[in-house]
């Protein structure tokens, strides 16, 4: 096709990164929906649909596979394509004092507000995903830990750093944080309808919190504080 037909389209070598960057989260969170489902693990190993904790098994697939996506390869094409430091996306503590006072004050307000949701028959059939723990929490702890250390470090470092850090400078602090939100809200699709439309409210306010402490930290305590507390309710609080 004659180049011609997309004039007024105008391709910019120096801003190869932001292309890649904006593209990373289709590519990525399709890749992820399609090969880091549980449906894909017991495609793969259909034994394991069977056992009993086969479910808890199939989710550390789950969080494996987003860890490698929206971690690993991130940091790799941070640090070997486009040479720079983590620092820059949010990896170091940033300003303390600021990040410390949201991880005071978001807690006294959402640990309530996650009890009450957690009595909620959406969240309640939605969590925690590996169902068995239900009835069985002897995997509850490994669960959890491989939860908070594989799923949401990747997550918060993927959205809230490489996206919103990466694209600021270039898109401007308010449009990085929009983009960030759209990627992150897509991942919820499927989620109960509360859930969507709050990651798209949490979306906004934890890349304000992010950029304003230069940090991904005091977000993800909170974002997985969030998540474990959830799945601790509806476990034990029937």
């Amino acid at each position: 096709m004659p180049l011609k037909m997309f004039k007024g389209i105008e391709f910019k070598k120096e801003d190869v990164h932001f292309y890649v960057m904006l593209l990373s989260a289709p590519v990525l969170l399709t890749l992820y929906r399609y090969h880091g489902y549980p449906e894909f693990f017991f495609n793969y190993f259909p034994e394991m649909n069977g056992i009993a904790s086969g479910d808890v098994i199939a989710r550390y697939w789950q969080f494996g596979v987003f860890f490698l996506l929206m971690f690993i390869l991130p940091v790799i094409y941070i640090r070997y394509v486009m040479k720079k430091p983590l620092n820059g996306f949010g990896w170091g503590f940033g300003d303390i004092k600021y990040g410390l006072k949201w991880l005071i004050v978001i807690p006294i307000i959402v640990v309530p507000l996650i009890y009450v949701a957690s009595k909620t028959p959406d969240l309640r059939t939605e969590y925690p995903m590996a169902r068995s723990l239900l009835s069985d929490q002897s995997h509850l702890f490994v669960y959890e830990s491989a939860y908070v250390l594989f799923y949401y470090v990747a997550w918060e470092f993927f959205f809230r750093g490489f996206l919103l850090f990466g694209l600021k400078n270039r898109f401007g602090a308010m449009n990085a944080i929009l983009i960030q939100t759209i990627s992150s809200c897509l991942v919820h699709i499927d989620k109960p309808e509360s859930e969507i439309i709050g990651s798209i409210v949490v979306g906004i306010l934890f890349g304000m919190i992010a950029l304003r402490s230069r940090s991904i930290w005091y977000v993800f305590a909170i974002h997985a504080s969030i998540g474990v507390l959830t799945d601790l309710f509806i476990i034990y609080f029937h």
